[in-house]
């Protein structure tokens, strides 16, 4: 008898458990959804507040790409209108603060923009990240690469026949002659107007076989220049 109510009571503590651990696993079920709907709403909020910014920019805004080295100055051409709301998107947003330029070439370019670059431990990942979607190609014939000029990165033209632009990542090019190959394979959506020294400063880090620079160069923040 004794034995059967101490098994007895053994059930019920352990039943009581399973309610308690039961209670708290719902409990923490319905913090998380309130969470995530808070986040919901404060996201919509904040797309919707830079999409209302958007429709304000004047025709080819000028936005200041604030770096580690040095302020680039760069002007959004009218002329490439889904480039240019999408770079004015992700820069409003705060998408580019933090990032690094992953990519330099000397007497070439420099190439920033991969959110995989917040995390040094994505480096052999660096160049391949976005916000997964691709922007369709805005190639206009009078645009070319001379020094300073800013395009959008893409994927080669064998996976990528439609040469469709990266999502985020973007190159300014140090070197005119460097890049003329390039014509009319990019889209190219604006200009550098000042910093031209901080590019060539940026283009003199030492890297490693792959580019990457040994010191990190980073994307402090871009400002909307109103």
């Amino acid at each position: 008898m004794k034995r059967i109510l101490t098994i007895t009571l053994c059930c019920l503590g352990a039943a009581a458990l399973l309610c308690s651990c039961g209670g708290n696993a719902a409990r923490k079920a319905a913090k998380d959804a309130q969470k995530a709907a808070a986040d919901s709403v404060a996201a919509a909020e904040l797309n919707q507040r830079t999409m209302d910014k958007i429709a304000q920019l004047p025709e080819e805004p000028v936005f200041d790409i604030i770096t580690s080295m040095g302020v680039i100055k760069i002007k959004l051409y009218a002329d490439t209108p889904r480039h240019r709301e999408n770079f004015a998107k992700l820069a409003l947003q705060k998408y580019y603060d933090g990032l690094l330029f992953h990519r330099i070439i000397p007497n070439f370019m420099i190439q920033g923009g991969d959110p995989l670059t917040r995390d040094a431990s994505n480096k052999a990942s660096f160049g391949t990240g976005g916000p997964n979607y691709t922007i369709p190609a805005e190639i206009v014939p009078t645009h070319h690469h001379k020094k300073g000029a800013l395009a959008a990165a893409r994927r080669g033209d064998a996976v990528n026949p439609y040469k469709e632009s990266s999502g985020s990542q973007f190159y300014l090019v140090q070197s005119e002659e460097g890049c003329r190959h390039l014509d009319g394979e990019y889209t190219i959506f604006g200009e550098t107007l000042e910093g031209f020294d901080v590019i060539d400063k940026i283009a003199a880090v030492q890297t490693d076989s792959r580019g990457c620079p040994l010191q990190d160069v980073k994307i402090v923040t871009i400002k909307l220049e109103e």
